[in-house]
């Protein structure tokens, strides 16, 4: 079923203006339609007919997209994209804001039981990592669109690997890429002059400031990426000391033999940290927005967020002071590319992948990475890109709070999805407190 707030798009059908019945038509008399004509670029002909069907099949239908509705920058690009598929498509895209991407998960996973194949109430879903791996293994996406999407080719797919695996899985046109994030860390200048650069650091400095940083509990996204951050930096260290490999193991799949040899080190790290950190440790912060909340307050000195653009927006509106300023790790920033998804039993399948494609327009993508916007940076290759496109991206000063554009020196890639689980467990047993 649609969210009881919203009818379902079977009460709702979108009108079919004149304007977008008389495209229509003239797509049937010369064979490409106005509403399509900028997407063919990136397409060969042979391409173009199929295309060009896929704009009948999807215009003038209602797309309900599942997203996670935390940050209010993202609510508002995603309605400036809904006013966009309006205008181009007269597609009416639906904000379905969800507190963990676990909720759609589940709900389509609940309409798989209940054989409900074609009449899904997810259309479109923002996804990557362990929520991909899971409705991937249990056979619950779309297969096969992504890469027929006009605009993909313009990620340059042979050559970059990041918008086909997921986490180090393939995504076999499951997922369309949408973005890429990494971890970022930010900091009151008043009170900090020189902030911690690597994870070793972090530590000393914590010791030295007792009850100044602290992270989410997991399972929180943060929290979690934070975890996952430590326990790469901390094999690379011992890999680099040592001249073992263990850090390899982080790219396969938990077991029973690798667990407890991969974990150890990050159970050690975290029982020298714990009792530096905010409420030494015996109190786990719940979110990022607390977090965010307590570096306002004075309460924190130091945090991090895996979307950087929300600084300088927090700064702006007055939720953070002018004095914070961001920055990347030297060791690494955890970072990973986000996708869309389609469940294989959506209801509007062909009109989530006109969304898609428009997701991943220069147009859309300039736009995201605008700092006042998003600032999510593009998935989009520049050199796939004409003189006119590139001149999008080009962007205004910064603000000072903001990630500067070359802070991060160097990525590092997300373990495979199933160590979630097992950094989750683990922290429960030996952290895990009541509150």
């Amino acid at each position: 079923m649609h969210p009881a707030s919203l009818p379902a798009a079977s009460m709702i059908p979108k009108k079919l203006s004149r304007y977008s019945a008389f495209i229509i038509v003239l797509g049937i008399c010369v064979g490409i339609s106005a509403s399509t004509a900028s997407t063919l670029t990136a397409m060969d002909n042979k391409s173009t007919l199929q295309w060009q069907q896929m704009v009948q099949a999807g215009e003038n239908q209602d797309v309900y997209f599942h997203t996670w509705g935390g940050d209010p920058q993202i609510n508002a690009y995603i309605q400036w994209a809904a006013k966009a598929v309006d205008k181009k498509y007269n597609i009416n895209l639906v904000h379905v804001k969800l507190s963990d991407t676990s909720e759609a998960v589940s709900r389509v996973l609940a309409e798989k039981s209940a054989n409900n194949n074609d009449k899904g109430s997810v259309d479109l879903i923002w996804i990557n990592g362990a929520n991909f791996a899971a409705m991937s293994e249990n056979k619950l996406l779309l297969k096969d669109w992504a890469s027929t999407l006009p605009n993909f080719a313009l990620t340059d797919p042979d050559n970059n690997p990041s918008v086909t695996l997921d986490f180090g899985l393939p995504t076999d046109g499951m997922e369309a890429p949408w973005g890429q994030a990494s971890l970022t860390f930010y900091y009151d200048n008043l009170a900090i002059d020189k902030p911690p650069a690597t994870l070793q650091q972090l530590r000393m400095w914590a010791q030295q400031n007792p009850g100044r940083f602290g992270y989410p509990k997991p399972p929180d996204f943060l929290g979690m990426s934070f975890l996952k951050y430590a326990l790469v930096m901390l094999h690379e260290q011992n890999d680099s000391k040592n001249g073992t490999t263990l850090r390899a193991e982080l790219n396969q799949p938990v077991d029973a033999q690798n667990k407890d040899l991969i974990l150890n080190p990050l159970w050690d790290f975290l029982d020298e940290l714990h009792p530096m950190l905010w409420r030494k440790g015996e109190q786990f912060l719940q979110s990022g927005a607390q977090m965010r909340r307590l570096v306002d307050d004075t309460g924190l000195s130091l945090a991090f967020t895996f979307s950087g653009p929300e600084i300088p927006a927090a700064v702006q509106r007055y939720d953070l002071p002018p004095s914070i300023r961001s920055y990347a790790m030297t060791d690494g920033s955890l970072s990973n590319t986000h996708f869309v998804a389609i469940p294989y039993n959506a209801s509007h399948a062909a009109a989530a992948q006109l969304v898609a494609n428009f997701l991943l327009s220069p147009e859309a993508q300039a736009h995201k990475q605008n700092p006042a916007v998003w600032g999510d940076k593009t998935v989009l290759i520049q050199s796939t890109l004409s003189a006119e496109q590139q001149a999008l991206f080009k962007a205004n000063k910064p603000h000072a709070s903001a990630l500067p554009f070359d802070a991060i020196k160097r990525t590092v890639s997300e373990p495979h999805p199933s160590w979630v689980d097992g950094i989750m467990q683990g922290w429960q047993a030996r952290y895990g407190v009541s509150e």
